[in-house]
Order: structure tokens, then sequence, then C-alpha cells
């Protein structure tokens, strides 16, 4: 799980920055206020590339996901981006724990059947 979802969040970490570059366009906002903004929602998504598998991990992806989608209203094509990142994010968690168990799967079976103290005997 931890290789998809850390793939999602890099990619989030430069679109994020380049919605970054596209709001400093808006006459209405302030370049500091962008870039304290980008800066911290990009530091977020490096840093939960190391605690995704802890707890609580994956719901501060989910609170970033929220994030992105709701920047759309200063940067309207973050609707669109926020939602295609959110359902990448889904697709990393789902499919990254069924990959997760699978390896489980796997490496028991080539641990081979345990030794039943029975059969000692």
């Amino acid at each position: 799980m931890r290789t998809l979802c850390s793939s999602t969040l890099i990619g989030e970490f430069f679109v994020i920055g380049f919605a970054g570059l596209v709001a400093m366009k808006d006459a209405d906002l302030s370049t500091s206020t962008v870039w304290t903004v980008c800066g911290v929602a990009m530091l977020l998504s490096v840093l939960l590339c190391g605690v995704v598998t802890r707890p609580g991990g994956v719901a501060l992806g989910w609170a970033l996901q929220i994030a992105l989608v709701a920047s759309g209203f200063f940067v309207p094509i973050m609707f669109f981006l926020g939602v295609l990142f959110g359902a990448l994010w889904w697709a990393s968690v789902h499919y990254g724990r069924k990959v997760d168990e699978a390896k489980a799967r796997f490496a028991g079976q080539a641990a081979g059947p345990s030794p039943d103290p029975a059969d000692a005997v």
C-alpha cells in the first residue's frame, strides 16, 4: 500500500505546486498567502508518504484529498483534479491493501507448512 499511496501523494505534490502558480494570477490572493497554503499542502503530501501505513495516515490522506477538491474554489480546474486524485487515492488504498494481503499470503506459503508437533511422535 505504501508504494501506491506514496506515488499518488508525490503526484499531488506537483499538482499543488502548479496550482499555486495558477493561483498567483488571481489579483484577490496575495502571493504570500498562496505560497503559505501551497507550501503547507506540499509539505503535508511529502510527509504523508512516510506515515501512510501508520494509524491515522490514510485518514490524513483523505483530509488532503478533501482540501484538494476544496481548492477548486480558488483555482476551478482543481475541482476536476481533486476528484481525479481522490479516485487515485481510493484506488491506491484499496488495491494497495489487496497487494499487501497477497504478499503476506505468498510469504506464508513460501515458508512452507508449519510442522505439526503430533507428527514428531
